[in-house]
Order: C-alpha cells, then sequence, then structure tokens
C-alpha cells in the first residue's frame, strides 16, 4: 500500500520512523523550522564554484507527518503502525528564468535532492540537514546545466523560446499544522470487522480494508521571499475484494471513504453496508456472462459520470511541457494540447477548478487546498466555457501563451518541473436532463439504430486497482500519446424494455477526449467523486511515490458513440482444488 503518510519518499527508500512515545515536532517548532530553511535558503544563493554558475533559486519543501495506518483481511489484521516522519525536498536551479538546468531530458534529478530529517524542530540541526542536501542538489544542477547547453549547442533557438522558469510574487502564509487526533484501537476494530464481512461470501478469494490517517503538512520556502506552512490532513479507507469467472478470469471492486479527518468519515452501519454491496458485487461480476464488441451510445451514471469527467477531462486540463533535448519517448502530451479557443465539449458544458471552495451543499470539499507545492496561492480557474477551451491548469513551468502559475503546481513532476492536478473540479451543464429520464433517453437511441441493447455503467475502475501487468498491457495497447482509460466495473446490457443485465470483461477502444463532444444528454444530478490522485495512467493503487487529494463533482452523462470490447488475456489457472471452508468471522467487540 502506497501510505500517503509515506509520499515523500522514493520508491524503494525505507524511511520510515517509528512513533511510539516520539513528540511531535510542530508542538515545540516556534518557528524554528522557517526560520532554519529561510536563513539557509538566502545562504545558499552564495554558493559559487570557479566557472560555474551560482544558483539564482533555491527552494526547500518541509513535509511533516504523522500517521495511523491498520489493513486486515478476512477478520485477521495484517499490519497496524502509528509513525512520524519530517521530509525535505531541496530544488536548486542555475542559471536564470530564461535558461537554467530543468525542462532538459538527460539532468535526470538535476537540481533536486530528497532526503529525511530529524523529528526535532532545531534550528541548527534542520539548517545543516538543509546546507548537506543543497550541496547535494547545487552540485547536480551545474552538471545538468552543463549537459543541457553541450546537448544544445547545435539546435537553433527560435526568437520565442519559452522561459525554463515562471515568475511569481513571493507569499507568506503561515499557519498551525494539525495533530492526529483518532482512537487508534476502535479503528483498528472496526477495520478487522469489515474485513470479516467478506469472509461470508465464498465466491470472494481474496480481500482487503486498509484505513489511514494522516495530519500534519507542509512547508514550502524559497529564496525569493516565500514562506509557507499550512496544514493538510486527510483519512481514506479502502476495501477491495476479487473473485474468479468460471473461465478463470479474475473480477474485481473497490469502495473507498475519503475526509479531512478522521470523524468525517462514515459511521460503522454505512461501512458494514458497503462491504457487504462490494462482496455482493463481486460475487456477482464472478458469476455474469463476459461483454461482447459493441458500438454504440453508453451511459455513465451516477458515480461514473464523475470518474469519466476526472480521467478524461481532467487529466487533458494538465499541460506538460516537452522537455529538451534527449529522448522523451514516454512523454505523453494533452489531448487539449494547441485547442485553447476551440470547442471540447458541447455548448452547454462549464468546468471550473476551485481549490479554495471547502465546502459544497453543506459538506467538505475533499480537494480543498490553499498554497500549492510551490508555494503559490490556490487560484478558482475557469478552464472551458460554453464547451471552449479557454486554459490549463497551470505550475511555475511556462508552457506557450501562458508563462505564469495558476497555484495547481501539486505534484513532483519529470526534469525539474512541478505537475499541476485539480483540486475541486466542477463539471456543470445548462442544459441538464433530469437524471431519471437518462435511461429512457438512452433506450430511445438504441432503438433508433435498431440496436438490440445499450450500455449503462455505473463504476470505473479509477482509481484502479488493477495489478501492474494489466496497466502495462493498456498503456501498450493505447494508440499514440493518449492516456489509457479505466475499464467499467459495474457495466450492464439495457434493453428496449428496460430489462438490465450485469456484464463482465469489457473495456473501452478509442475513448478520448474527442469522446466527449458527442455527449447527448447530462443529468441533473451533481455526483460528488473523491480520491486519491497520484498522476499515474489510471491512477493506479501503489503507482508513484506521492498521492493529492482531488474531488469532482459531475452529471451522469449519455455519449453518443463509443465502443466497447472484450478483454483479451491470458487466464490463470483455476484453484486444482476446492478453498478450505471458511467461517465467517465474529465481528470484533
Amino acid at each position: 500500500m502506497n501510505r500517503r503518510g509515506l509520499k515523500r519518499m522514493a520508491a524503494g527508500t525505507a524511511m520510515a520512523m517509528a512513533a511510539a512515545g516520539a513528540i511531535y515536532a510542530q508542538a515545540a517548532d516556534s518557528g524554528q523550522t522557517l526560520k532554519a530553511m529561510h536563513d539557509e535558503a538566502i545562504r545558499s544563493l552564495t554558493l559559487a564554484v570557479a566557472n560555474l554558475e551560482k544558483p539564482y533559486f533555491v527552494e526547500y519543501l518541509l513535509d511533516q507527518e504523522d500517521v495511523f495506518s491498520v489493513s486486515a483481511t478476512l477478520g485477521g489484521l495484517l499490519s497496524r503502525n502509528r509513525e512520524q516522519l519530517r521530509a525535505p525536498e531541496v530544488h536548486v536551479r542555475v542559471g536564470d528564468y530564461r535558461f537554467d538546468n530543468g525542462n532538459f531530458a538527460g539532468a535526470g534529478f538535476g537540481g533536486r535532492f530528497q532526503g529525511r530529517l530529524p523529528l526535532e524542530a532545531s534550528y541548527d540541526l534542520v539548517r545543516r540537514d538543509f546546507w548537506l542536501a543543497t550541496d547535494a542538489a547545487y552540485k547536480s544542477a551545474v552538471e545538468a546545466i552543463a549537459r543541457k547547453r553541450a546537448a544544445l549547442r547545435n539546435v537553433s533557438e527560435s526568437g520565442d523560446r519559452l522561459d525554463d522558469f515562471g515568475r511569481v510574487t513571493p507569499l507568506r502564509a503561515v499557519r498551525e499544522l494539525g495533530h492526529l487526533s483518532i482512537d487508534e484501537d476502535g479503528w483498528a476494530a472496526r477495520v478487522r470487522s469489515l474485513s470479516a464481512v467478506f469472509a461470508g461470501y465464498p465466491a470472494v478469494k481474496d480481500s482487503r480494508v486498509d484505513l489511514e490517517a494522516n495530519a500534519g503538512g507542509y512547508y514550502v520556502v524559497n529564496s525569493e521571499g516565500t514562506e509557507v506552512r499550512v496544514p493538510e490532513d486527510v483519512t481514506f479507507l479502502r476495501m477491495r475484494a476479487m473473485a474468479l469467472s468460471a473461465d478463470g478470469a479474475a473480477v474485481r471492486d473497490l469502495a473507498g471513504f475519503h475526509a479531512i479527518e478522521p470523524a468525517g468519515m462514515p459511521g460503522e452501519p454505512d461501512l458494514m453496508a458497503a462491504a457487504r454491496e462490494l462482496a455482493k458485487n463481486v460475487t456477482a461480476l464472478a458469476a455474469a456472462p463476459k461483454g461482447e464488441d459493441y458500438n454504440g451510445p453508453v451511459l455513465f451514471e451516477g458515480t461514473a459520470g464523475a470518474q469519466l469527467m476526472a480521467e478524461v477531462v481532467g487529466r487533458n486540463l494538465v499541460l506538460a511541457r516537452k522537455p529538451e533535448g534527449g529522448r522523451n519517448g514516454a512523454f505523453l502530451a494533452s489531448e487539449y494540447e494547441g485547442r485553447v479557443g476551440s470547442r471540447v465539449l458541447p455548448e452547454s458544458f462549464d468546468v471550473v477548478d476551485d481549490p479554495t471552495q471547502k465546502v459544497w451543499r453543506g459538506r467538505p470539499l475533499f480537494g480543498a487546498y490553499e498554497v500549492d507545492r510551490e508555494g503559490v496561492a490556490a487560484q478558482p480557474v475557469s478552464l472551458i466555457e460554453k464547451g471552449v477551451l479557454k486554459t490549463f491548469l497551470l505550475t511555475r513551468q511556462p508552457v506557450k501563451g501562458m508563462p505564469g502559475s495558476n497555484g495547481h503546481g501539486r505534484l513532483p513532476g519529470a526534469y525539474g518541473a512541478a505537475e499541476a492536478g485539480i483540486g475541486n473540479l466542477f463539471v456543470r451543464s445548462s442544459e441538464a436532463t433530469p437524471a431519471g429520464e437518462l435511461k429512457r433517453k438512452l433506450i430511445e437511441a438504441i432503438q433508433a439504430r435498431s440496436k438490440p441493447y445499450g450500455i449503462l455503467v455505473r463504476k470505473l475502475d479509477f482509481p484502479s486497482s488493477a495489478p501492474f501487468d494489466e496497466v502495462r498491457r493498456l498503456l501498450s495497447e493505447t494508440s499514440g500519446m493518449a492516456q489509457p482509460v479505466s475499464a467499467p466495473v459495474l457495466a450492464y446490457k439495457v434493453y428496449p424494455d428496460g430489462r438490465e443485465e450485469l456484464i463482465r470483461g469489457v473495456e473501452f477502444k478509442g475513448l478520448n477526449a474527442r469522446s466527449l463532444k458527442d455527449i447527448l444528454a447530462a443529468g441533473d444530478d451533481a455526483n460528488v467523486f473523491e480520491y486519491m490522485d497520484n498522476g499515474g495512467p489510471l491512477a493506479v493503487l501503489g503507482a508513484g511515490s506521492f498521492n493529492i487529494e482531488a474531488c469532482v463533482v459531475a452529471p451522469s452523462v449519455l455519449v453518443d458513440d463509443l465502443e466497447l470490447r472484450p478483454v483479451e488475456e491470458e487466464l490463470p489457472k483455476l484453484p486444482v482444488v476446492p478453498a478450505p471452508e471458511l467461517i465467517a468471522a465474529e465481528p470484533v467487540k
């Protein structure tokens, strides 16, 4: 499990610190950490080696985390941990805003350093560790800019070359960080009880329940004068289950619950009901027939409508700049790139990302934040107006026609840049159809085309719980440079008489951003979908080393013409003998 409390860790690096009896650093900080970071960032500008560039920009980030996590399966605990950590990251840029060591495919981690700090908020310790980290990052940066200059020596520079880094007004935002208050024994018992539910469903072959509660926040200090310390708390619970169909194909489902703090999570009765529903879904999927080739209208109902917008619209509103020099074959461009001023959705649609909005219709919004991870204040951004693309979610890395950030630099990016991420993405249509009538519209569409049935999707596999082998297969099958789209989890054939039949084992073919220009109707519902985004394909669980909170509010949508096909994969051999009988565990008192 890629726990958010360890989000700053590089893959494969063990940085967890035992926290039993430790004093949380924030309690004794009183500004010493900020002062040490500021003083060392300013001093680092004086770094100089003969015949090498001096730094023009130094940035220090520090994540402070207090994490409780517990996992269980079939009524037994797999793990239980309480951990604390202070994880720094240092960015050093040499050259100048126009040309520096960033945005170069051959630079590796040039100018970036990740490590760890002691839990104690000692001015001397903090400053010394940032000094050492800055030294390493500076040496890497000067090597990177030398390689970049050499690689571009024979490349003619056009007069409209974009700057490598954008300027912003320095920001000061110093807030108290959060403290984790959680009933550890109570939640451990609850997770055990939830996992025991799946023991009562023999068709379920594998299941797991994970809880993580995290309190703390992050610091951003740079040599331009920005000083930020803001809280960032999150609690989430995931329930996963898998079964095998008669032909050996794996079917799975995932239920996730998210809140800012443990007190905001659903009560145990609701969680128990969700666990039983998940087990029933997987059992039904194992017995369902495999889907066939299909081309026609598809209704994305409820949660699936918001998942579709998160994947196909939200991901393409992040515009990354192609790095200079070297090979960048893994670079995935936005399908919206170069389309500002063009229609990308029906004229009735507007899309806004507003991380400053903390509450919507009386419920806290999971994607709200005050300052991004580049020290830029969060801003509401109108991205699509009347179906026309207006702008993108931006970081401090300039892109064509957009030289500045709009406060959405939330993820570690490649080649020295941050990557943008959504906060609270609102998708609205001014021509809404009562949600209850969308199924009727689907039936009318298939009858007009003499189709024997239509397809209704109620859940997508996003974020995906798929094995990495399956994700690699989807990536290899994706044409061009487009990102893959998650397969349906709960998909149904809808017959002209309204009857529904659950199917399994289908995936979309050719579903991309252009497909959503053909939305036939949008519902008057507003479905809230919350998830942890890691910037990876399908937001697959366990990918990447960093997660951010994201929220999408969107209607159900009926898309005119999509193609689905059966999943073709090598099926595992079924077990030689049946599983031993398992008696459902008694609920933990």
